[in-house]
């Protein structure tokens, strides 16, 4: 029997469950996930795109899943006491894949017309709304998650900004994952920026309690006409975490988007992002850091399809890998034929500080026009023997010249983040990470 028939004989047994604790928007994709999930199953190493991250093996366990939507009370004032220096923002929380209302910021602090919440609250009051962004970029014929992801999904966030809308300050949701039993949470978010709209959206996944966790979260994006976007992916859980991610982003035409991805503390991860130029004269900066020890592994697979004239895409992917852990980055950048005037940077840098580490890396460019400047590179070394030596003569010790290199190694993708109180913290914090103060996650106490 394969491993989805569990899933599929799950859903088929609770679906009247499902559909009493979601909405009807959410609800009539469902059969089309179950035809997919039936059809394509879940992905496996036999596929390029998972050639070095096994995550059937995820899936294996017999992970509990709040289904009835019982309450697993959160003390969230206790549990999120850490702050960004200088940096105020919107507070919205999940605990594990439930957006829990009664920790919602008011709603009076927000401009006229932005929806921002629960996704399954908004599907009921707002249904012509979300039905017409709500899985439309999601990729459900193939084998990765979106299907199982939409399968199960119950509830999420939602953020929609109206036209000519700007949100000055973020807007941080965090996820508290929480459970006395191993739990599978299936979250999902869904972001509409409407034409000359602004926004900037933190996420931060934290985990509460030493139980494992298998998460799946699919990310829609839709960034209409001369819109921003600067979205923050931190995670920051512990070794028994397994996460897999799936962003789906859509630009039109002279859209600015920015994406960063920031893993400081992780069991195994794996990110994918599907990103579509679909109006010309459109701007993609998509970042990443890896901070991985013991045997931690993180998966960041990039796929960013020029489709329109005159757009740039930018990527840097660092990591820093220690003992046995493992890295991926497998990144593919697409110029379809009339894409004229594109133009891509795809780079990824790494260091394994061990014979024990290991690194996989892929990057790709297929170009099919003519007027285009594309580079694509990638290297795997070790700290700068040269750059040691120096600082050793000098007086420093030997470690704490080490977590100088890794930090300015690091310091580069930092140095992108647009919004500058988050790049003071993250300095700090992978500091911290590289003198190993983060070993565990205990919310945001760790990092305080």
């Amino acid at each position: 029997m394969r491993l989805e028939q569990n899933y599929i004989d799950l859903f088929s047994q609770n679906r009247s469950l499902i559909d009493g604790g979601s909405a009807g928007v959410m609800n009539a994709l469902r059969q089309r996930a179950l035809d997919c999930l039936v059809r394509n199953g879940l992905p496996h190493k036999g596929l390029e795109e998972y050639l070095h991250t096994d995550v059937v093996e995820w899936f294996k366990p017999d992970w509990g899943m709040n289904l009835a939507r019982l309450d697993m009370p959160v003390d969230f004032a206790q549990a999120f006491k850490c702050s960004v220096p200088n940096l105020s923002t919107q507070l919205y929380f999940l605990a594990n894949d439930t957006f829990a209302s009664s920790q919602t910021a008011s709603k009076n602090l927000l401009p006229q017309g932005v929806i921002a919440g629960s996704l399954k609250e908004a599907a009921t009051e707002h249904p012509e709304l979300v039905s017409q962004f709500y899985g439309k970029l999601a990729d459900m014929e193939k084998p990765g998650i979106a299907a199982i992801n939409t399968l199960f999904a119950q509830d999420g966030f939602l953020l929609y900004v109206p036209d000519g809308v700007i949100i000055e300050k973020p807007l941080q949701l965090v996820t508290l994952l929480s459970s006395k039993v191993d739990l599978m949470v299936n979250r999902r978010i869904l972001v509409v920026l409407g034409r000359e709209s602004q926004a900037k959206l933190l996420f931060c996944d934290h985990a509460l309690a030493a139980n494992q966790y298998l998460t799946t979260q699919i990310v829609e994006v839709f960034a209409d006409q001369n819109s921003n976007l600067e979205l923050y992916d931190l995670e920051e859980t512990h070794y028994a975490n397994r996460r897999i991610s799936e962003l789906y982003v859509n630009q039109e035409a002279v859209s600015s988007v920015e994406v960063d991805y920031v893993t400081l503390h992780n069991g195994q991860t794996r990110n994918s992002v599907f990103s579509t130029f679909a109006g010309r004269g459109s701007r993609l900066s998509l970042n990443g850091i890896a901070t991985i020890d013991k045997e931690q592994h993180v998966d960041n697979m990039t796929f960013v399809d020029h489709r329109a004239q005159d757009c740039i895409s930018n990527e840097l992917f660092k990591y820093v890998l220690n003992d046995s852990a493992s890295g991926v980055f497998a990144g593919k950048v697409l110029v379809r034929h009339g894409a004229q005037h594109t133009e891509s940077q795809q780079t990824n840098r790494n260091i394994c500080l061990t014979r024990q580490a290991r690194m996989y890396t892929q990057p790709q460019l297929e170009i099919y026009a003519d007027d285009v400047k594309c580079s694509h590179g990638a290297t795997v070394g070790q700290l700068d023997d040269k750059a040691m030596f120096y600082m050793r003569q000098r007086g420093i010790p030997e470690a704490e010249a080490r977590m100088m290199l890794m930090q300015a190694f690091v310091g580069e993708v930092i140095g992108r983040v647009s919004l500058e109180p988050l790049r003071d913290r993250l300095n700090r914090l992978v500091e911290k990470r590289f003198r190993g103060e983060l070993t565990q996650c205990e919310g945001c106490r760790a990092c305080r």
